[in-house]
Parts: C-alpha cells; sequence; structure tokens
C-alpha cells in the first residue's frame, strides 16, 4: 500500500465530553496516519440518538484541536447519511445467505434453515431482551450474549403474519452456522497480532436495524468505513469481536450494495488495516466512560492541565516514551510505528493524580 493510499478516521460519538481514553486513541489513529503521510477523517458517529448530547460535538472538536491534532475535510455525521443505510438494508434484505456464502466461494456449502429453504440474509426478530436472555448464555465468560437463532427459524407464513400484524421487530443479518468454513473471520491486527472468529459460535446473528428504527452501529460503521475508502481502523481491543462481524457485513455489502463513489469501488474488496489498542480504565480497574467525569478533558483543562501533559501521558500508554513526559504529537512522528505499541498489550489504570501533579 502506497504512503498516499492511508486514510484512517477519528470516529467520536457525541455522548459527552473525550476522557483520557478517548485523547489516547484519537492520537494513534492520528499518529497512524500522519507518519504515512495519510489522509484523516473526523466522522461524528451520533446515528443513537437518544444518546446523543447536545453541543457535544462541539466539545469534542475543540478537545482535539486542542490537543494539537487535526483532519482532512469537513466533518461527517452519521445522521447525514440515514438515505444511505437505508439504501444498504434495502438491498441486503433481497439477498439469501447462500448468495453471500457462494459468491467468495462458489464451491462452498449451502445454508439452509430446518424447512429446507434459503436463509435470508436479513430477518425479522420479534425477540425481546427478556426473552433472548432467556434462551441464551453468556459466551466465553465475557457476558456477551450470542443470540439463539428463534426468529431466524420461523417459518415464512408466520413472519410474514407478525410483520402484517405489526408486530414490533429488529432486523438480524444472518450468518454461516458454528463449525462452517464459511463462516471463520480472519484479519491480521497490527498490536494484537492474527485474529479468527467463528461467525456463528462466538456472534450469531447481530441486529443491524433496531426495533426503535434506528440503524445498528455495526451496519452504519461498515456501510461508512466502505464508502469513505477507510484503510486503516484504531480503537478498543474491546472492538476486536465486532470487527468480525464487521468484516462479514463488509463482504455482504460488496456484494450486493453499489459502492456510493469511484474511490469506494476501488476499495470496496479490500479489508482495511486494524489496530486495536489496550484500554485504559480507572485505578479500580473499571473501563472508562464519559458518564465519569475524572478523566474528562474538560475538567482537566477547567485545572490547568496542558495539552503537552496529556498528549505525553497517552504516549507513554501507547509505549512510544518511557516516561510519560510533555509533548506535542508532532514531536512522536519520526519513527512511529505499530510494532512499539504492540509491545505494551496490557491495559491501563490511568490515575487522576498522574495528571494533576
Amino acid at each position: 500500500m502506497e504512503h498516499s493510499a492511508v486514510i484512517g478516521r477519528l470516529a467520536p460519538s457525541p455522548t459527552g465530553r473525550m476522557h483520557i481514553g478517548n485523547a489516547y486513541a484519537a492520537l494513534a489513529a492520528w499518529l497512524g496516519v500522519r507518519s504515512r503521510g495519510g489522509k484523516l477523517i473526523l466522522r461524528i458517529e451520533d446515528i443513537d440518538t437518544p444518546r446523543v448530547v447536545r453541543d457535544a460535538d462541539r466539545w469534542i472538536m475543540d478537545d482535539v484541536r486542542w490537543l494539537g491534532l487535526d483532519w482532512d475535510g469537513e466533518p461527517v455525521y452519521q445522521s447525514s447519511r440515514l438515505h444511505r443505510y437505508e439504501q444498504a438494508v434495502e438491498a441486503l434484505r433481497g439477498m439469501t445467505l447462500n448468495d453471500i456464502i457462494h459468491a467468495a466461494n462458489p464451491a462452498s456449502e449451502s445454508a439452509v434453515d430446518c424447512q429446507g429453504t434459503q436463509t435470508p440474509l436479513l430477518y425479522p426478530c420479534f425477540c425481546s431482551r427478556a426473552d433472548i436472555r432467556a434462551a441464551s448464555a453468556p459466551n466465553e465468560g465475557d457476558g456477551f450474549i450470542v443470540y439463539p437463532g428463534t426468529c431466524r427459524r420461523l417459518p415464512d407464513a408466520e413472519r410474514h403474519a407478525r410483520l402484517s400484524r405489526g408486530d414490533r421487530h429488529s432486523w438480524r443479518i444472518a450468518v454461516p452456522p458454528s463449525g462452517s468454513p464459511a463462516g471463520a473471520v480472519g484479519f491480521d491486527d497490527m498490536v494484537f497480532g492474527p485474529q479468527c472468529f467463528d461467525l456463528g459460535r462466538q456472534l450469531g446473528d447481530v441486529v443491524v436495524r433496531r426495533s426503535d428504527g434506528l440503524f445498528a452501529y455495526q451496519l452504519a460503521v461498515s456501510i461508512d468505513d466502505l464508502d469513505m475508502g477507510v484503510t486503516q481502523i484504531v480503537r478498543g481491543r474491546d472492538l476486536l469481536r465486532s470487527t468480525a462481524i464487521q468484516v462479514w457485513i463488509r463482504r455482504a455489502l460488496t456484494q450486493t450494495v453499489p459502492a456510493s463513489s469511484p474511490q469506494s469501488q476501488s476499495h470496496a474488496m479490500m479489508v482495511p488495516q486494524f489496530a486495536h489498542l489496550p484500554l485504559v480504565d480507572d485505578m479500580a480497574g473499571k473501563r472508562l466512560a464519559k458518564r465519569d467525569r475524572a478523566l474528562d478533558l474538560g475538567v482537566l483543562r477547567e485545572a490547568g492541565v496542558g495539552p503537552e501533559r496529556v498528549v505525553g501521558y497517552c504516549a507513554w500508554m501507547l509505549g512510544l516514551q518511557a516516561q510519560p513526559t510533555p509533548c506535542r504529537p508532532c514531536d512522536l512522528l519520526d519513527g512511529f510505528t505499530w510494532n512499539t505499541v504492540a509491545e505494551h498489550r496490557d491495559d491501563h489504570r490511568c490515575d487522576t493524580r498522574d495528571l494533576l501533579r
């Protein structure tokens, strides 16, 4: 890949002020792109409208600039792309699971349901959260619940009758059954190395449109990354599993949904580079969240903490400095490599006092 071809993205959700963990991920994404002379897109992921906080997008952009980071072009808002997500869902509804499996490998096995008919790629799910919890068990000890496929097995007549009645439902995308070679999704992460997931066993059929009508994160980001020609994706290691389902959705999209631009068409069949970062926790080992303001950049700025101190602390957590010495993002560009970040895979416990001293 040529240096000029690297396209990355900052993709914050405007649900509150940035915290130190968001700054750490943004710095890594910026370095990954700018060290190779690439382009960085700012995408405001405001698709989950009930969680959006008024003016949070403005706060985030101000914090990004304060840190000394930048992006190219105008910010892109997911809320302005609803027509694109609708187009994708409509196209995917016309496909079967076999269509996607066979497009990738014409010699692969069929995927049929218990009635012997082809499984729809998207199907309505009428289950409540309580129904799913009652029928499932958390996966691999991490609390992730794999959907048991209850509505995937509904006869067509019942499915159509319930839709006609207006029963509340979400839409799920089908994946190959557990153990199927077609459902093995692998990618080489630049920090955590080779990854392989069995979609049927470890993820199941995920929601792409919620029962409230909102488009789900997994669908929206897959379309956005494809349309925007993103070639490098940086985010937390808690999204490793999500990356696998996004690779599957991307595969379906490239078979069913015309690319929105020549650029996205040229990147359509390319799987991006991924760099999943260790997580940043508080001192109790709890993952940082925007609702907990202890390491909120607004709080730190009000306390007189300068941007160089925050950047230096983030660089230290990334393994780019031996000590959390204050610095600017541009000071870290020379010699930046993901190999250095990959040598520091442990999660971090961040103490507010380290930044306030």
